[in-house]
């Protein structure tokens, strides 16, 4: 390797360590945070028990202590692919592949598809365990989990195919375009990204989404007429309004849109509706309660004993009825009309579109630089190839020589991201909604065991979302000023 690849390599190698070196830094401050944070804050005390925040401080420890030792693990393992090779490895390896049924390297966009699948297969492979651990040790500890080990697994096979449907004829098609685009291949490429890019929004909620889980029409009642109300008042072009059983794979709950120009669906999480039952819960209620009724007409035919029993049987069930509406999760009406006028807000005020604009100028950039570097024979030298494949010009370029500047994108995405979300509690209050909408944030913090105290500077760095007491604080602030 002569000196100029050397160079480039260890640059980059440097830099990738000097990341993970600063995102140990913040994470060790806010892991800080909550071994230290034990009591309650002042802004919280009336709202927040003892007993949640204290869950809440131990659910994120367990979380952060995870990810320093998966994090520890990444990193090693990214830099021994870099050092021994890894890359190259696998390039080689698809084509002594192709060779044995007779293609050979002029098949490169074939040899790019195999590649891809070894690298996808390898990656999903040494990420499972991690996934394991996550879901059934540290998600199952504090109550989140509602995954079988069969689900999972069968969730893991699905989601590998649908990725490969995805991923592959997109890496064809873009390495196509790259080797026949000519000097000009940056702006087909680019095209091409965005018109996908609108494809994938356009059909993942309606065929995508519901390959995973089970998505049904909200119930006629009060709820679903406010909320046509609500989007109403705002010109929302509302066509659908499904509810999706997240509940059947994790406690945590959301809500959201989706769609382009008049055709928007909005989304809630069954575990965002307080009491909220499926159709499959209401029959087995409903044939629960038939059998309780029978139960209860022979006890009544039969000795005074078997009535006693009887009665015991019901206190006790009345009893387990209380304890289970005291562990009720989830927002009331007016609370989740709050969290839509809030995601509602980003509709109105463009947020969506402000993204997807800023998000693809970034994209043409990009491409225009590649086009710039993809000839340069040293890039692909510095990392082991003395070929120069244009897929592993993509991975080189956009994942190692575009490190800074992405980590700066990051950090500047990350801080537009929490002003639009001021913004949106801003809209949100301009419907009168602050006083729902900070109960409603409450509750979600103590359903997913949020923690609302954080380290300011980690904060900064990676809050998409402003931490609860900020937006609690801005809410307030709003509300005197009405």
């Amino acid at each position: 390797m002569e000196l100029n690849e050397t160079l480039i390599f260890q640059s980059v190698v440097c830099f990738l360590w000097l990341v993970y070196l600063w995102e140990t830094y913040l994470s060790s401050r806010q892991r800080n945070v909550y071994k230290t944070a034990t009591k309650v804050p002042s802004a919280l005390e009336n709202v927040l028990d003892v007993e949640t925040f204290e869950k809440a401080r131990v659910y994120q420890l367990d979380k952060s202590n995870f990810s320093f030792y998966h994090d520890v693990y990444s990193q090693i393992e990214s830099t021994l692919i870099l050092v021994f090779g890894g890359m190259p490895f696998v390039w080689s390896l698809a084509g002594g592949m192709m060779a044995r049924h007779g293609y050979g390297a002029d098949y490169e966009i074939l040899q790019s598809v195999v590649f891809t699948i070894i690298w996808m297969l390898y990656s999903t492979f040494t990420s499972l365990p991690w996934s394991l651990y996550s879901t059934f040790v540290v998600e199952e500890k504090h109550g989140f989990n509602k995954q079988t080990l069969g689900f999972f697994f069968k969730d893991q096979a699905k989601k590998f195919v649908v990725m490969q449907l995805i991923t592959l004829p997109i890496t064809a098609s873009l390495v196509y375009i790259i080797k026949a685009g000519g000097d000009y291949f940056f702006i087909y490429a680019w095209l091409f990204t965005l018109i996908v890019s609108l494809m994938l929004i356009t059909i993942y909620a309606d065929y995508i989404a519901p390959l995973f889980d089970k998505f049904t029409p909200l119930p006629d009642g009060p709820l679903r007429d406010q909320i046509e109300k609500l989007a109403d008042s705002i010109s929302f072009p509302l066509k659908k309004l499904y509810v999706v059983e997240g509940s059947k794979r994790s406690s945590h709950s959301n809500a959201y849109f989706y769609g382009f120009f008049k055709n928007k669906r909005i989304v809630l999480f069954d575990t965002l509706l307080e009491g909220y039952k499926s159709e499959e819960e209401r029959k087995k209620e409903e044939e629960k309660k038939e059998e309780e009724r029978k139960k209860a007409e022979e006890a009544a035919a039969g000795d005074a004993e078997t009535k006693e029993e009887s009665d015991e049987e019901n206190e006790k069930k009345e009893e387990e009825t209380e304890k289970k509406e005291k562990r009720k999760q989830g927002c009331n009406d007016e609370e989740v009309l709050a969290v839509l006028s809030h995601e509602l807000g980003h509709w109105k005020l463009s947020h969506n579109l402000k993204n997807l604009i800023i998000s693809q100028v970034n994209m043409f950039l990009c491409f225009m630089v590649f086009a710039m570097l993809i000839n340069r024979k040293d890039l692909f030298l510095a990392f082991g190839f003395n070929t120069q494949p244009k897929l592993i010009g993509l991975f080189i370029i956009f994942q190692f020589i575009f490190s800074p500047y992405n980590e700066v994108l990051s950090f500047c995405m990350t801080m537009l991201s929490r002003t639009f979300e001021f913004q949106a509690d801003a809209f949100a209050k301009t419907l009168h909604r602050a006083t729902a909408l900070k109960s409603a944030l409450i509750k979600l913090n103590k359903d997913n065991l949020g923690f609302p105290v954080s380290d300011w500077l980690f904060s900064t760095w990676h809050y998409s979302h402003p931490p609860l007491l900020e937006r609690l604080k801005a809410l307030e602030a709003k509300s005197k000023s009405d």
